[in-house]
């Protein structure tokens, strides 16, 4: 920066151009021989020589009379605020240092957050209950993808306990999930879920409604169906609480429904399961339900095929069974 400040330019500024102003010592009237001012090259991206360029256009005496600051940069102390004009030194803060990869100079720009990098990928995660909130995000994702590339397939990861929480608390309407279902539908983008935690009751509804054949679950996850239940509401009328119980009823028809056309099972069996409470179900009691389709055993299927039945360690532990008895 000192080089390039001492390089003077071809141009030169007068101190006195005006011909109507007595010459020094009478030698009459005439032009004043004009002083070459040392003018810093200007570079009209660099905010720092602009202005200290427009400074000496508007006051050569500070340029020529200045004192030196051994303490401070060259020049620089010929501005107002040398603090807030030392940011202007460093133009070129804006482009980090050479990565490991070669020389290349790449603008710095934030990290991205985890879900914008499991959305390149095609993955949606729903990993929380399905407040409002977390719906949005969800449809919002879905319908990225689904334009974005209709031929692709999405991927579903589902650890969600649904509209409640896991001690049954509820925490949002059955709509929310009612919402992502009818997306999903809407789509004709292949859907593959996949259970990796728990899918507890409309995400259950959502690990099944994948497309047939693509439905997969861990080893170790959970599947749940349960009836719909409306969040509290506090003191209501009597009617109110009526016209509530009759919307809970519908919303009941129609998850039951819904199992039954994904899962293959009759209406009845499906409100049989979820009749009594509950419907807990592992990923083979899933896949016998009709929930899923596939577990990912990743070669445990065969370890497992191989381990003998409790009936023969019975035996050979000399236990008989109840019907034998």
């Amino acid at each position: 920066m000192a080089n390039c400040l001492r390089v003077p330019m071809a141009s030169s500024l007068c101190c006195s151009s005006s011909s109507s102003l007595p010459s020094p010592r009478g030698r009459g009237v005439g032009a004043v021989k004009c002083r070459k001012i040392p003018m810093p090259p200007l570079n009209p991206k660099d905010p720092f020589l602009s202005r200290l360029a427009s400074l000496a256009a508007k006051s050569p005496d500070l340029i020529l009379n200045r004192t030196r600051n051994s303490d401070m940069p060259p020049y620089l102390d010929l501005l107002q605020s040398p603090n807030a004009n030392s940011k202007l030194m460093a133009t070129p803060a804006h482009v980090e240092k050479p990565y490991s990869g070669g020389s290349e100079r790449r603008p710095r720009r934030p990290p991205p957050d985890l879900p914008s990098l499991l959305l390149e990928g095609r993955i949606v995660f729903i990993g929380m209950p399905l407040v409002p909130a977390v719906t949005e995000l969800i449809l919002a994702q879905l319908m990225y993808l689904h334009y974005d590339k209709p031929k692709e397939p999405i991927y579903l990861y589902i650890n969600s306990t649904g509209t409640t929480l896991a001690d049954g608390e509820t925490v949002a309407m059955e709509s929310d999930g009612f919402a992502i279902y009818d997306a999903l539908m809407h789509m004709k983008t292949e859907i593959r879920t996949v259970n990796i935690g728990a899918a507890i009751g409309q995400a259950c509804l959502l690990l099944a409604a994948g497309t047939k054949g693509k439905r997969c679950s861990l080893p170790n996850a959970t599947a749940m169906i349960e009836m719909p239940s409306m969040p509290p509401t506090g003191y209501v009328q009597a009617s109110d609480v009526m016209i509530r119980a009759r919307e809970a009823i519908v919303q009941r028809d129609i998850l039951i429904k819904l199992l039954a056309k994904h899962t293959g099972n009759s209406e009845e069996t499906v409100f049989d399961a979820i009749g009594g409470g509950p419907f807990y179900m592992d990923p083979v009691e899933a896949k016998e339900f009709g929930v899923i389709d596939e577990i990912l055993w990743r070669g445990q299927e065969d370890l497992m095929a191989a381990v003998a039945p409790p009936e023969h360690w019975d035996r050979k532990a000399g236990i008989r069974s109840d019907d034998a008895l």
